[in-house]
């Protein structure tokens, strides 16, 4: 696969990737995989710039982004909290513009889509969506990688997502019918996936022929999966809300108890930070049908797939 085929394409959504794109991004990945696994080297952005502008903080996502891009040969600029000023639009378009006159790619993680958006419609170069509130499929794309990994397959395979109806549902939804893959998302009724977002998700379930359930119940999301998920029940700008949601997503935890209702091979992904104890528990995150290691990993192989096709040659 040829670097650079994508560029200037940026990803911001799951609604960006076609499902042949998809599997391109998972199988180019693979690759870049197997490379750095033999020490082939792949300098395919040598002399190019990333900026990363991060108003949330994240450990693995700075460090997936910056290690990706001196794989690929490249420099890594990281900007954080405090350092762009980007309260107002013009602020933000002005940015957008000037960055572009430096760097060969941006990538940000942030709160509104909205943001990201906006940078990436004044930006001249690829805009990369590390998180946003609404989405985050950087994550997603790992997730899909580890499932086909260690199934072999992701059409036909079973996943159920329990707890908040988040970026990580939403990506989700976006993706999963896309793929073949059936998906059940279970949510305490006031904490259900954004209604936009679950009207595309279902519109493609139906083209694909896919099941997608919104549920309240746990235990009905997690029967027969092939693969569980969840996430933190309190997101980044969320914390006020922490011991509410704590009460409210407590009967939405995954533990041995809701497991044990998925398939006997079944696998667990989280994209971490995990809070245990309440979202998850340590015999869940630390036992064998735990992948999320593995996922965490393929957040590098899979953002330097996507580097290399939005901002090669």
């Amino acid at each position: 696969m040829k670097p650079g085929l994508w560029r200037g394409r940026d990803l911001l959504s799951m609604l960006d990737l076609s499902a042949e794109e998809i599997v391109m991004v998972l199988d180019y990945a693979a690759v870049l995989k197997e490379m750095q696994r033999r020490g082939e080297s792949h300098p395919w952005l040598a002399g190019k710039t990333l900026a990363m502008i991060f108003h949330k903080p994240s450990t693995r996502t700075r460090i997936s982004f910056e290690v990706a891009m001196n794989q690929l040969g490249g420099y890594s600029l990281f900007l954080g909290p405090g350092e762009l000023q980007l309260g107002r639009w013009k602020e933000m378009a002005d940015m957008a513009r000037v960055l572009s006159r430096y760097v060969e790619g941006i990538a940000v993680r942030t709160f509104g889509q909205e943001i990201a958006e906006e940078l990436a419609h004044h930006a001249t170069v690829p805009v990369i969506n590390g998180l946003t509130d609404r989405e985050h499929p950087c994550q997603i794309l790992a997730d899909l990688l580890t499932i086909r990994e260690h199934k072999g397959r992701l059409e036909g395979i079973r996943a159920a997502y329990v707890g908040d109806g988040n970026n990580v549902a939403h990506s989700l939804m976006l993706a999963c019918p896309r793929v073949g893959m059936d998906l059940v998302v279970a949510t305490p009724p006031a904490y259900r996936p954004e209604p936009d977002v679950v009207a595309a998700a279902r519109e493609m379930a139906a083209r694909s022929g896919t099941r997608l359930e919104l549920l309240d119940d746990p235990v009905a999301a997690v029967s027969d999966a092939d693969v569980v998920f969840t996430d933190v029940w309190a997101s980044i700008g969320k914390e006020a809300e922490a011991a509410e949601r704590e009460r409210v997503f407590r009967p939405y935890q995954v533990n041995a108890d809701l497991v044990r209702y998925a398939r006997p091979d079944y696998m667990f992904l989280h994209c971490l930070p995990a809070r245990r104890g309440e979202e998850v528990t340590d015999e869940v995150i630390d036992g064998p049908a735990s992948f999320v290691w593995d996922a965490a990993e393929n957040r590098l192989h899979v953002q330097k797939a996507l580097l290399a096709l939005t901002m090669g040659e």
